[in-house]
């Protein structure tokens, strides 16, 4: 089984109703026989006056579990096919794909890390993605696009930072009810993660107030949702996106 990082970035406008969020959540429906979708993280970059970007600064990653590198020619051909149907014109799109056996991932995981702090190139891109050995393209526009296409594939391998916009298991993010058992998110691969101080572990039945978005962190490489305790047996997710537009655009 290889993992395949699909990573899409500027596909969108300020006015156009959606963000890259969704072009990646669709991109499900492309996929190959055999491949099938772990997740989607969103991963944040620079917001700085020299970086231009549409609202956020965010990339979105399809991550996918493939029976081998070999289907990774077709996703790179389907991948370009959505972005010409999907990318709003006026937007500047980028297209980075990658596996987890590509020999100098380590490179691309220093740039991203870099994208998080410095205001950095197209150049910068296409040499990181260049010396990793993982494909970068542009799609329209002023090209800027390859630049958080690059950067989201980095971080999302690295597997420290990014939240789930999308998870692929039995059930959806969106399908789970705004109150849900710790024990059902832990049987759809989720952890859920105390981050008070000296508090106890969530046990199965406790209860877990998602606040209506429900977006577990990309921690260790895992789904984790972190959380507060408000009562015995009782726990709120923490980090809810404010703004319904902001919600909707994922």
């Amino acid at each position: 089984m290889t993992r395949i990082f699909v990573t899409f970035d500027d596909t969108d406008t300020l006015d156009c109703g959606r963000g890259t969020g969704k072009l990646a959540r669709w991109f499900e429906g492309e996929l190959p026989d055999g491949c099938v979708m772990w997740g989607v993280v969103r991963q944040q970059l620079l917001v700085h006056p020299d970086v231009p970007y549409t609202s956020h600064n965010s990339s979105a990653c399809v991550v996918i579990d493939a029976p081998s590198a070999n289907v990774v020619p077709l996703l790179i051909d389907r991948a370009i096919a959505h972005l010409e149907k999907h990318a709003v014109d006026g937007s500047d799109p980028g297209l980075c794909v990658a596996t987890d056996e590509a020999p100098r991932l380590h490179i691309l995981q220093a740039f991203a890390e870099r994208a998080t702090r410095e205001v950095l190139t197209q150049a910068d891109a296409i040499a990181a993605a260049t010396a990793a050995g993982v494909h970068l393209s542009a799609h329209g526009g002023t090209s800027d696009g390859i630049i958080g296409a690059a950067a989201g594939t980095g971080l999302t391998i690295d597997g420290w930072s990014g939240r789930f916009i999308e998870y692929g298991g039995e059930k959806r993010l969106r399908d789970f009810p705004d109150i849900v058992r710790v024990g059902d998110l832990v049987a759809e691969g989720m952890i859920v993660l105390p981050v008070d101080r000296n508090v106890e572990s969530a046990k199965p039945d406790d209860l877990v107030d998602s606040l209506g978005w429900l977006r577990p962190r990309l921690w260790g490489g895992r789904p984790a949702v972190p959380v507060l305790r408000t009562e015995p047996g009782r726990w709120q997710a923490i980090g809810r996106s404010t703004g319904k537009a902001k919600s909707d655009a994922e």
